[in-house]
Protein backbone atom coordinates (compact mmCIF):
# COMPACT_ATOMS: atom_id res chain seq x y z
CA UNK A 1 0.00 0.00 0.00
CA UNK A 2 1.43 3.19 -1.30
CA UNK A 3 2.05 6.40 1.61
CA UNK A 4 -0.43 9.04 1.14
CA UNK A 5 0.67 12.36 -0.26
CA UNK A 6 0.09 14.33 3.48
CA UNK A 7 2.55 11.39 4.39
CA UNK A 8 5.35 12.32 2.29
CA UNK A 9 4.54 16.38 2.92
CA UNK A 10 4.97 15.14 6.72
CA UNK A 11 8.27 13.82 6.17
CA UNK A 12 9.51 16.54 3.86
CA UNK A 13 8.43 19.13 6.92
CA UNK A 14 10.51 16.50 9.09
CA UNK A 15 13.69 16.26 6.72
CA UNK A 16 16.21 19.03 8.56
CA UNK A 17 15.40 16.85 12.09
CA UNK A 18 16.08 13.61 10.65
CA UNK A 19 19.65 13.53 12.50
CA UNK A 20 17.92 14.25 15.90
CA UNK A 21 14.99 11.47 14.16
CA UNK A 22 17.80 8.92 14.15
CA UNK A 23 19.48 9.39 17.66
CA UNK A 24 16.26 9.18 19.18
CA UNK A 25 16.02 5.67 17.28
CA UNK A 26 18.71 4.17 19.86
CA UNK A 27 15.94 4.83 22.63
CA UNK A 28 14.01 1.70 23.08
CA UNK A 29 10.84 2.15 22.88
CA UNK A 30 11.43 4.78 20.37
CA UNK A 31 13.32 2.68 17.58
CA UNK A 32 9.75 0.57 17.17
CA UNK A 33 7.36 4.02 17.15
CA UNK A 34 9.86 5.39 14.31
CA UNK A 35 10.17 1.60 12.21
CA UNK A 36 6.21 1.13 12.71
CA UNK A 37 4.94 5.14 11.58
CA UNK A 38 7.97 5.30 8.65
CA UNK A 39 8.42 1.76 7.42
CA UNK A 40 5.84 -0.86 8.44
CA UNK A 41 4.84 -2.35 5.43
CA UNK A 42 7.54 -0.75 3.05
CA UNK A 43 9.11 -3.76 0.36
CA UNK A 44 12.38 -1.65 -0.12
CA UNK A 45 15.41 -2.94 0.82
CA UNK A 46 18.72 -0.89 1.87
CA UNK A 47 21.90 -1.22 2.69
CA UNK A 48 23.38 -1.22 6.28
CA UNK A 49 25.51 1.60 7.40
CA UNK A 50 29.44 0.82 7.18
CA UNK A 51 31.16 0.08 10.26
CA UNK A 52 34.53 1.38 11.63
CA UNK A 53 37.38 -0.62 13.23
CA UNK A 54 39.66 1.31 14.81
CA UNK A 55 43.46 0.56 13.93
CA UNK A 56 44.90 3.30 16.22
CA UNK A 57 46.51 4.87 12.99
CA UNK A 58 44.93 7.67 11.05
CA UNK A 59 43.53 6.80 7.43
CA UNK A 60 42.10 9.42 5.00
CA UNK A 61 38.69 9.00 4.69
CA UNK A 62 38.16 9.11 0.55
CA UNK A 63 36.70 12.69 -0.41
CA UNK A 64 33.22 11.04 -2.20
CA UNK A 65 31.99 7.42 -2.50
CA UNK A 66 30.03 6.83 -5.78
CA UNK A 67 28.13 3.97 -6.66
CA UNK A 68 29.35 3.33 -10.79
CA UNK A 69 27.49 4.19 -13.52
CA UNK A 70 27.85 0.69 -14.85
CA UNK A 71 26.27 -0.70 -11.52
CA UNK A 72 23.54 1.73 -11.79
CA UNK A 73 22.90 0.66 -15.81
CA UNK A 74 23.50 -2.77 -14.14
CA UNK A 75 20.32 -2.74 -12.60
CA UNK A 76 18.13 -0.51 -13.95
CA UNK A 77 18.65 -3.09 -17.51
CA UNK A 78 17.91 -6.18 -15.04
CA UNK A 79 14.65 -4.82 -13.09
CA UNK A 80 10.88 -5.60 -14.04
CA UNK A 81 9.80 -2.30 -12.99
CA UNK A 82 11.30 1.13 -13.33
CA UNK A 83 9.55 4.21 -11.04
CA UNK A 84 10.64 7.75 -11.47
CA UNK A 85 9.77 9.98 -8.73
CA UNK A 86 8.73 13.67 -9.82
CA UNK A 87 11.34 15.80 -6.97
CA UNK A 88 13.77 14.68 -4.85
CA UNK A 89 12.63 14.76 -1.39
CA UNK A 90 15.87 15.52 0.44
CA UNK A 91 17.02 18.77 -2.19
CA UNK A 92 13.27 20.17 -2.17
CA UNK A 93 13.29 19.67 1.50
CA UNK A 94 17.04 21.20 2.38
CA UNK A 95 16.13 23.95 0.17
CA UNK A 96 18.78 22.77 -2.57
CA UNK A 97 19.45 25.35 -5.19
CA UNK A 98 22.89 23.34 -6.54
CA UNK A 99 21.39 21.00 -8.27
CA UNK A 100 18.07 20.10 -10.01
CA UNK A 101 14.96 19.37 -7.54
CA UNK A 102 12.70 17.89 -10.68
CA UNK A 103 15.59 14.87 -11.05
CA UNK A 104 14.14 12.45 -8.64
CA UNK A 105 14.58 9.06 -7.31
CA UNK A 106 14.51 5.80 -9.70
CA UNK A 107 12.88 3.23 -7.97
CA UNK A 108 13.57 -0.52 -9.36
CA UNK A 109 11.99 -3.78 -8.33
CA UNK A 110 8.65 -5.34 -7.00
CA UNK A 111 8.61 -2.29 -4.15
CA UNK A 112 7.78 0.52 -6.97
CA UNK A 113 4.60 -0.59 -7.12
CA UNK A 114 3.56 -0.09 -3.71
CA UNK A 115 4.94 3.92 -4.57
CA UNK A 116 2.16 6.32 -4.91
CA UNK A 117 1.54 7.38 -8.22
CA UNK A 118 0.46 11.05 -7.87
CA UNK A 119 4.54 11.15 -6.60
CA UNK A 120 6.11 9.85 -10.31
CA UNK A 121 5.18 7.92 -12.71
CA UNK A 122 6.15 4.17 -14.23
CA UNK A 123 8.70 4.41 -16.59
CA UNK A 124 10.39 1.93 -19.08
CA UNK A 125 13.65 0.89 -19.06
CA UNK A 126 15.17 3.37 -21.53
CA UNK A 127 13.41 6.04 -19.71
CA UNK A 128 15.45 5.20 -16.66
CA UNK A 129 17.96 4.77 -18.29
CA UNK A 130 17.74 8.05 -19.89
CA UNK A 131 17.25 10.03 -16.29
CA UNK A 132 20.46 8.42 -14.96
CA UNK A 133 22.13 10.25 -17.72
CA UNK A 134 20.90 13.48 -17.13
CA UNK A 135 21.24 12.92 -13.35
CA UNK A 136 24.79 12.21 -14.24
CA UNK A 137 24.99 15.41 -16.16
CA UNK A 138 23.52 17.59 -13.57
CA UNK A 139 26.39 16.64 -11.54
CA UNK A 140 24.70 13.96 -9.16
CA UNK A 141 26.19 10.81 -7.87
CA UNK A 142 24.12 7.73 -7.82
CA UNK A 143 23.03 6.48 -4.46
CA UNK A 144 21.42 2.82 -4.01
CA UNK A 145 19.26 1.88 -0.70
CA UNK A 146 19.10 5.14 1.30
CA UNK A 147 15.90 4.44 2.76
CA UNK A 148 16.00 4.36 6.34
CA UNK A 149 17.08 6.81 8.62
CA UNK A 150 20.81 6.54 9.00
CA UNK A 151 22.33 6.91 12.39
CA UNK A 152 25.01 10.24 10.53
CA UNK A 153 25.56 13.53 11.40
CA UNK A 154 28.98 14.27 10.36
CA UNK A 155 29.45 17.47 8.52
CA UNK A 156 30.20 15.46 5.79
CA UNK A 157 27.32 13.71 5.79
CA UNK A 158 25.37 16.52 6.12
CA UNK A 159 26.66 18.56 3.03
CA UNK A 160 25.88 15.56 0.87
CA UNK A 161 22.24 15.98 1.41
CA UNK A 162 22.08 18.39 -1.26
Amino acid sequence: MSQPVWFVKLIQRLFPLRFLLARLTKIPLMDRIVERLFFKGDDIFYLPQDKVIQVNETISRPAEIVLPSQVVEYFIENATHHWIMNFCICRDSAHCEDYPIELGCIFLGEAAQGINPRLGRRVTKEEALEHARRCREAGLVHMIGRNKLIQCGSAWDREKSC
